[in-house]
C-alpha cells in the first residue's frame, strides 16, 4: 500500500496528529456545509411531519364533529 509507504518513517504523533488536523483544516468548509445541509433538511422534514399531521387532525376532527359520515368515505 502506498499510504504505508509514505507515513512508515515517520513519528506516530504525525500520523494521529498532523494529519487529521490538516485535513480538517483542508475539508472543514465541506464537512461544515454536509452537515448544515442535512441537519437542516432534518429539520425541515421534520417540520413538515407535524404540518402533515396537525392537518390530518384537524381535518379529522373537522369532519367527525359536523357530518355523521363514516371513516370510509374517502
Amino acid at each position: 500500500m502506498a499510504g504505508k509507504g509514505i507515513l512508515a518513517g515517520l513519528p506516530w504523533w504525525v500520523t494521529w496528529v498532523v494529519v487529521p488536523v490538516v485535513l480538517i483544516v483542508v475539508f472543514g468548509g465541506l464537512i461544515t456545509t454536509a452537515l448544515g445541509l442535512l441537519i437542516g433538511l432534518l429539520f425541515k422534514v421534520l417540520i413538515a411531519a407535524a404540518v402533515i399531521a396537525g392537518v390530518i387532525y384537524l381535518v379529522r376532527r373537522a369532519s367527525g364533529s359536523s357530518s355523521s359520515s363514516s371513516k370510509g368515505d374517502w
